[in-house]
């Protein structure tokens, strides 16, 4: 192609691969929060609040632990941690119920607001704290441990699903027992996956209070006394109270977008789109540049969210129906296929009931159709590409006209200028000086040329 070609298309690639990478960050909406700093008043008690809002991942543990650090550097008279959570990763609850047993100021779980629960790791998190409420019209309970989705979904052995059992029976003992709770009845929610309302937990003893908001429960708590995990006793002094709010930081919100299941797939798209487009046209730069940060971000959510391979597999399949319908005719039934294909690849790719459903239906249409359309049109462009001529070496002087600068005889040699050089010609026929000339073919350092109509000396 010539030169010119070249970076046209580079251009179109690279303006059509942003485009879509600006379909995308607009399907998700990724605004993100204003963080609000709370005045805190040094002559009042402080209560720290941290929101337990979503999966229990290794993100939002960090957060806990890091509230619960930072509570304890200000002297806080109680840490608030109010929860709504379907439950989460085994590890990142058994972290954030260290911190809670190790830390130095007393804390209080609040399941609310009114609808919400403390489903599965929930349920663990709230018998553990020194102080367990539920406002009126929330649930807990139903933890029996889940295996993370396999590779292919392969069945779970009998004695394995034990083993986890125990365990998780064996660790809520541990500290129910010494919080004054129901051992037994907690462990239902793991043997039985039973679950509670908040009527229910108060009057079995697994939690302490139903109040209606956290504003009851910290009057509710004022003057209290109660005993700590290490069997101490406290006063909570909680008299003209300073309530603060516990921000996540900057680097915990980004990691914490990165791992929600709409942003993974459209982190994903991206990154094949995008390596996919310097693949087959190096060059380009910017493509391979979003496309590899993009595919890494996407390697790190994948690490967290339960992936399911056969969610992958039907991208993938998607992708190659989609270069497919770029070469071959197939009156878009191919396209068609390929859309449905990813489709149903986003609907599989994230399989568990701790991530609310995985990729939403609006953000999969919204990456889907552009992704579908875009592939196919450069794929399109590709292989237009390798039909025209080529833009260097010797072979870009084929069909090329040039002028003799001395007459050229039938068969004979002399020079010709072409492109501002001059070669040596042999002609097929003689050529006037300053006529035109024609390039057949290129032999070596010489070039085999015919004259131009009205170029042939008579």
């Amino acid at each position: 192609m010539s030169a010119r070609g070249s970076q046209r298309t580079s251009r179109l690639w690279a303006m059509l691969f942003l485009l879509f990478c600006g379909v995308g960050i607009a399907a998700l909406g990724l605004v993100w929060p204003a963080s609000s700093a709370s005045a805190e008043s040094h002559a009042a008690p402080l209560v720290l609040e941290l929101k337990l809002d979503g999966a229990v991942e290794p993100i939002l543990a960090t957060y806990i632990d890091e509230g619960l650090a930072d509570a304890a550097k200000r002297n806080a008279a109680l840490v608030l941690i109010t929860m709504d959570t379907p439950g989460g990763l085994s590890d990142s609850m058994t972290d954030i119920i260290h911190h809670i047993l190790d830390s130095p100021v007393p804390v209080a779980v609040l399941i609310a607001p009114d609808g919400a629960r403390g489903a599965s790791a929930g349920f663990f998190i709230l018998l553990s704290a020194d102080v367990a409420a539920m406002a009126p019209g929330t649930h807990t309970g139903a933890s029996t441990p889940i295996l993370m989705p396999g590779m292919f979904n392969m069945p779970v052995d009998e004695v394995l699903r034990r083993k986890l059992n125990n365990d998780a029976t064996a660790f809520l003992r541990s500290f129910t027992e010494k919080r004054g709770r129901n051992p037994k009845l907690a462990e239902t929610a793991v043997t039985e996956a039973k679950a509670f309302t908040a009527k229910e937990a108060l009057e079995s003893h697994l939690i302490d209070f139903i109040v209606a908001d956290k504003g009851e429960l910290l009057g509710t708590l004022n003057g209290r006394e109660i005993t700590r995990f290490d069997g101490k006793t406290t006063k909570l002094s909680l008299d003209n109270y300073n309530l603060a709010q516990f921000e996540l930081s900057a680097r915990q919100k980004f990691l914490a977008r990165i791992v929600e299941p709409d942003v993974f797939f459209i982190l994903l798209i991206v990154g094949v789109l995008g390596l996919y487009t310097e693949f087959t046209h190096p060059g380009v730069i910017a493509p391979g540049v979003i496309g590899g940060i993009c595919a890494l971000l996407a390697l790190y959510a994948m690490q967290l969210l339960p992936v399911n391979f056969t969610g992958v597999l039907l991208i993938l399949l998607a992708v190659a129906l989609f270069i497919l319908e770029a070469k071959f005719t197939s009156h878009g039934v191919l396209l068609f296929g390929g859309i449905i294909s990813m489709l149903l690849g986003a609907m599989f790719l994230i399989r568990s009931p701790l991530t609310a459903g995985g990729v939403s239906v609006g953000v999969a249409l919204a990456a889907t159709i552009p992704f579908a359309f875009i592939t196919v049109f450069l794929m399109r462009l590709v292989l237009k590409s390798r039909k025209w001529k080529s833009a260097t070496g010797k072979e870009e002087l084929l069909g090329e006209e040039g002028v003799a600068t001395v007459p050229l005889p039938a068969g004979g040699e002399g020079m010709i200028r072409i492109h501002g050089e001059l070669w040596r010609a042999i002609a097929k026929d003689a050529v006037l000086e300053g006529g035109k000339v024609r390039v057949l073919r290129v032999s070596g350092l010489k070039l085999e040329v015919e004259p131009v109509a009205a170029s042939i000396a008579k």
